[in-house]
């Protein structure tokens, strides 16, 4: 299931493995999976990318710590 794959990619952010949460997302085409790439690139500081990432998700722009936006999408996840 394709929601657990975008749990299990926070889950590998949380843990200090940023490239291969990357490469989770980036095999899965949902707006779940768009969610969580754009917070990864929040994370990574690349605001660009993270803004592409947030409108193919159909979201807007996390305004919120990094922190916070991570309890929001693993509990909308769950």
């Amino acid at each position: 299931m394709k929601t657990n794959e975008c749990i299990q990619a926070l889950e590998t952010e949380r843990a200090g493995d940023w490239d291969r949460a990357h490469r989770i997302v980036q095999e899965i085409d949902t707006a779940e999976a768009a969610w969580v790439h754009a917070y990864l690139h929040r994370v990574e500081g690349d605001l660009g990318n993270a803004a592409y990432w947030y409108r193919r998700a159909g979201r807007p722009e996390c305004r919120t710590s990094l922190e916070a936006e991570w309890q929001v999408l693993f509990d909308a996840l769950s």
